[in-house]
């Protein structure tokens, strides 16, 4: 873990480079520290994740956006986090923070040109089952002495 799963609303498939947004992400959680200044996850288990919705409804499904002389055509994105326990808020907020700026920065044509709505949410807690099985982490970690 970390795991960041976006959702989005599928016109934005022809309007942006979704793999970009998520190398950008992925680079992100990469960069992000602790309150010791230590990397907050392990590089292994980093992943991002994003699926077009296939069906979906915006707000009022551009009603508003019709009458205000706009195309009527919302979008939206849903980032989840979801972490595994033990870091503390500030590191939750730091990361937050992080992921929204380069989230907003990627999508900054389409907040220029159409209406767009972005949710990011993080979760962490206990897990009721939790198994993992990787040959990624050795990877990434450090030389044997």
């Amino acid at each position: 873990m970390p795991h960041l799963v976006i959702l989005y609303s599928g016109q934005l498939e022809r309007e942006t480079d979704m793999s970009a947004l998520c190398n950008s992400l992925a680079s992100t959680l990469l960069a992000a520290h602790d309150d010791a200044g230590k990397p907050a996850f392990p590089p292994g288990g980093i992943r991002v994740l994003a699926y077009p919705a296939a069906h979906s409804a915006v707000a009022d499904g551009g009603a508003a956006s019709l009458a205000a002389g706009g195309s009527g055509d919302y979008a939206f994105v849903y980032l989840n986090l979801r972490m595994a326990a033990g870091r503390t808020p500030s590191t939750h907020k730091r990361v937050g923070d992080a992921l929204l700026m380069a989230t907003k920065a990627h999508f900054q044509p389409q907040f220029a040109s159409r209406h767009i709505g972005v949710t990011l949410q993080i979760d962490e807690g206990h897990e009721v089952f939790d198994a993992k099985h990787s040959n990624l982490h050795p990877l990434f970690a450090p030389p044997s002495a």
